[in-house]
């Protein structure tokens, strides 16, 4: 078994060996690749839908725009240059944590252009101070972390914001060219993933945030997953089948909420005539069978899982699927090994706008043969969000620590909608088991009978 503190693989463990050009010339492409999408984002529709907050659930662009900005000049040019505030009165107005979502359109928050203005005047500055940093000498600095950290902040935005695109009401403002097709798969339903000892999180991926970290063993029991997420053909059979009127499949929250909720399908899906349709992104379609199911809850989750005589894995039976090696006794960055992923890997960075059909990407299965671990969907874990032993909050501890407790649940896997930067083996994401706006979709697990 690999020793934890070399938990992860040989590229990443020499990362901070990289010299710095390399690390530059690799923050340089996250912040450029990061940008982009949020000017797409933020451009392809004008004036109230800008502005506007299409749920409470979600801020209205313009404010997401800002943050963005904002969060940029916190750390980079305040807390990594020592450069003094740009415009400090518009800090609170941009903290997330001392404005909920539904109140902050009454907020006098900047114009669409003066929002784009201050993002660009601190990007500006930013490249500036990119430039200029030595990587080392500080947590902050170490192997490029603050630089890679707004990269993988304004990526998570830009997963909000497409979300929030997906929420509003209208004409299509986005499109994208749809997964390449697949023949449908036809292989094995479930793996068996082998018992035994992990390395799980990490101590090495120098852009790894807090809650990832550090590295530690965990044992786990062996145990069947699911080769591919929940279809929306499987899902529609637990449907048809009264899955929605049956206590017998739900927690007692979970049944409580879907009543007072009248929930009787995925998100976005409504029945006309004998088939199920959906709206994406503005357009009607017929819901695909056999893509993963997508905008479903953690109740929703479990109680299909239970219908079907399984149950959701954990956040370390997922982890040990998607990162454990047999052949070299190791957990790998990737379910296919130590590379980043690239589009043969994974549906990844908002590159299709839903999922790729169950049994795609072949060339990022991990050595068990389970499929589409990263990317398509965010997968529900069984898990309630805790830290791993020795955690410890940095750089500030909003980001993690004030969110660990049983009432949120862990996803993980990413979905198509987040970019490589804010996706790895190790990443970890978690929401209230009712949320179901965001790209969340899962797979079940059975454990296996030990002779």
């Amino acid at each position: 078994m690999t020793d934890p503190a070399m938990d992860t693989a040989t590229a990443s463990a020499g990362e901070s060996a990289v010299d710095a050009e390399t690390l530059r010339e690799r923050a340089l492409a996250t912040l450029v690749t990061a940008r982009d999408r949020t000017t797409l984002l933020t451009s392809c529709v004008e004036g109230p839908d800008l502005t506007a907050q299409v749920s409470p659930l979600m801020s209205p662009l313009v404010w997401d725009l800002a943050h963005i900005g904002n969060q940029e000049e916190q750390w980079l040019l305040r807390a990594v240059a020592g450069q003094e505030a740009i415009r400090p009165e518009i800090d609170s107005l941009y903290d997330a944590f001392e404005h909920p979502r539904a109140e902050r359109p009454k907020l006098p928050l900047l114009s669409p252009a003066e929002a784009r203005r201050y993002a660009a005047d601190v990007r500006g500055r930013a490249l500036d101070v990119l430039e200029s940093t030595a990587f080392h000498g500080t947590r902050l600095t170490e192997a490029g972390f603050a630089f890679g950290m707004i990269a993988q902040h304004e990526q998570q935005h830009d997963e909000t914001m497409l979300i929030t695109h997906q929420l509003r009401k209208g004409p299509q403002a986005l499109t994208a060219p749809d997964p390449d097709p697949v023949p449908l798969f036809t292989g094995p339903a479930e793996v068996l993933v082998p018992g035994g000892p992990f390395v799980m999180g990490t101590s090495t991926e120098p852009w790894a945030l807090d809650n990832e970290r550090p590295a530690h063993r965990r044992e786990v029991a062996p145990f069947f997953l699911d080769t591919t997420p929940v279809t929306n053909g499987a899902y529609r059979a637990f449907i048809d089948d009264g899955g929605y009127d049956d206590p017998r499949w739900w927690a007692p929250e979970g049944w409580d909420h879907i009543r007072r909720h009248s929930v009787t399908a995925p998100l976005y899906w409504r029945r006309d005539g004998g088939q199920w349709l959906r709206r994406r992104f503005g357009v009607t379609e017929v819901v695909p069978p056999d893509e993963p199911v997508v905008h479903v809850c953690w109740y929703e989750a479990d109680a299909y899982a239970r219908w079907a005589g399984r149950r959701l894995p954990t956040e370390a039976e997922w982890e040990k699927a998607a990162r454990y090696d047999p052949a070299g006794d190791r957990s790998a960055r990737y379910p296919w090994g130590d590379a980043d992923p690239g589009p043969e890997h994974a549906n990844l960075g908002q590159r299709h706008l839903r999922p790729a059909p169950a049994g795609s990407y072949p060339a990022g299965e991990s050595p068990l043969g389970i499929r589409q671990l990263i990317g398509d969907v965010w997968e529900w874990t069984s898990s309630d969000f805790a830290p791993y032993p020795g955690f410890r909050a940095f750089p500030y501890k909003e980001y993690s620590e004030v969110f660990f407790g049983p009432d949120h649940k862990v996803l993980r896997g990413g979905s198509f909608a987040v970019d490589a930067v804010a996706c790895r083996g190790t990443f970890r994401n978690w929401d209230y088991p009712i949320r179901r706006q965001i790209f969340s979709g899962f797979r079940t697990a059975r454990s296996a009978e030990v002779s």
